[in-house]
């Protein structure tokens, strides 16, 4: 077997090992900032979108109405991490 073969069989195993280390070296160091980003968006997002449930009149709940079913499953873990211990009152049941 020449090293012609090896080196062709070899070269997706040199490539994932490239990509693991590019992927540590730039996107390591910023995960925790990207995934507090994150949670600061959703969790705009989640007051947008259950306002009315804390009684605070959002004019924009017409438009973040067709998302809700979407993010009805994440709403017990949201409100237990902003410090509700059960669900605001409101149109439904979550703990």
């Amino acid at each position: 077997m020449s090293t012609d073969d090896r080196s062709g069989r070899d070269l997706p195993a040199r490539l994932r090992k490239a990509r693991d280390i590019y992927a540590g070296i730039y996107f390591v160091p910023y995960r925790t900032t990207i995934h507090r980003e994150y949670l600061r968006q959703r969790d705009l997002l989640f007051v947008l979108g259950f306002s009315d449930l804390l009684g605070v009149p959002s004019p924009l709940q017409f438009y973040t109405l067709e998302l809700l079913p979407e993010v009805l499953e994440q709403f017990h873990e949201w409100h237990l991490r902003m410090g509700m211990a059960e669900a605001p009152e409101g149109g439904f049941r979550c703990c």
